[in-house]
């Protein structure tokens, strides 16, 4: 297959002109300009340097054999670079990835680590497409989800698909793992060793399981740490895996930006219910609580946002938003309620829109909606006596908060 590398050179566009290229046909890479050396050796058809380095990267490429593009119309470079051979679509990718599949996990037994989400959801109905009743899905509630969350995944994720699922309640489990615990990261890796740990328990209930299938995208693995050691912040599914980690990974997506998944999902006939669900990541609501997780805190959080989406669903905005999150900060502020001093906590909306995760601006929804949503909080959620609206795109800002 054709490859043309992007080549990061310090630039925010990177991940736009990596999934330009790939809109039209052509497999696209993201590299580091340091390690490009190294990348040069699987023979792209092309080169991209994108950023306010890139005329020093072009410098050491003048002597190479391989075409980089120095301005004017990528689709022209691209024409220009591959002809009429452009064979990166996901009818190609499906059937690559079902045969990939099937000579990793061979006879082997696997379970798939089901959240619910999109990418889980797409990930375990492609593996079971490829292997059949080899699969078994683990939904593990966490104690993180949304309100009525796990019901509403395990009943349709039943009456959908028909692939075995087990449930597991560790909802005590996680909670008392993360008691006291601030920093993000920790958090986030203190939950990715403890799902591995309840895979591995349950995968031993099945007995000679030895896969985990999981939905990693390539935006996670990308912000996890790129091959140049950056790490933007660590995706429980990436950075929080344990090293003594005793199953083997399938991971068919990690190479997908998020809309290329939901492109997939539509060729296995997945339910647009499913495909345009707003992410939602893996450690739930623990990263959208600042600070130390608590049950108190946690229930304040889940009833801020059920009321939030109810009310951007009910005023039509839910498929117009990409992703909706409500966060509870750490930051408490004078208040007023029946003429008495309160002393309560900060809660922040923040409604952006997207492709693929990798950049994100916020939403300019109507001051009638975000008014509504705010006087219900304050009214409805106690704990709650100051609503803030974050206008941040990313980058700078990533989308979570945590």
């Amino acid at each position: 297959m054709k490859r043309i590398l992007v080549v990061d050179c310090g630039s925010n566009k990177v991940q736009d002109v990596a999934r330009e290229i790939r809109e039209l046909g052509v497999y696209s890479e993201i590299v580091s300009a340091s390690f490009l050396g190294r990348a040069l050796e699987s023979e792209p058809c092309g080169i991209i340097p994108v950023g306010s380095v890139a005329k020093e990267v072009l410098q050491k490429l003048e002597a190479g054999v391989v075409p980089v593009y120095r301005s004017g119309d990528l689709k022209t470079f691209v024409d220009d670079v591959c002809g009429d051979t452009k064979d990166w679509n996901m009818d190609r990718f499906l059937v690559q990835a079902v045969e990939q599949i099937r000579a990793q996990v061979g006879t082997g037994k696997v379970i798939c680590g089901l959240s619910g989400g999109v990418d889980s959801s797409v990930a375990a109905v492609l593996v079971h497409k490829a292997i059949g009743d080899q699969l078994t899905c683990v939904y593990v509630d966490h104690g993180f989800m949304r309100a009525g969350e796990t019901e509403q995944i395990v009943r349709t994720f039943q009456d959908q698909f028909g692939i075995p699922l087990i449930h597991v309640d560790a909802r005590d489990r996680f909670i008392d793992k993360l008691r006291g615990i601030e920093d993000p990261e920790q958090k986030r890796k203190i939950i990715g060793t403890e799902f591995i740990r309840v895979f591995e328990e349950e995968a031993d209930k099945i007995g000679d399981a030895a896969f985990l299938v999981q939905g990693t995208l390539y935006s996670d693995v990308i912000e996890s740490g790129d091959s140049a050691g950056k790490v933007v912040k660590s995706h429980h599914n990436v950075g929080g895996l344990p090293d003594d980690f005793a199953l083997e990974l399938v991971e068919p997506f990690a190479t997908l930006f998020k809309n290329e998944v939901r492109l997939l999902g539509e060729k296995l006939q997945i339910p647009n219910a499913i495909l345009w669900r707003h992410p939602f990541p893996g450690p739930g609501l623990a990263i959208r609580l600042m600070g130390a997780v608590t049950r108190e805190k946690l229930e304040i959080l889940r009833n801020a946002d059920a009321i939030t989406m109810e009310e951007i669903r009910k005023a039509g905005w839910y498929d117009k938003i990409w992703q909706a999150l409500v966060v509870l900060t750490d930051t408490r502020t004078v208040g007023v309620s029946a003429g008495e001093r309160t002393y309560d906590y900060v809660v922040a909306l923040r409604f952006v829109t997207s492709t693929d995760a990798m950049s994100a601006d916020w939403v300019r929804v109507p001051y009638d909606l975000l008014d509504t949503i705010s006087r219900r909080l304050m009214a409805e959620v106690k704990g709650v006596n100051r609503v803030v609206y974050d206008i941040s795109s990313k980058p700078p800002a990533t989308i979570e908060w945590e």
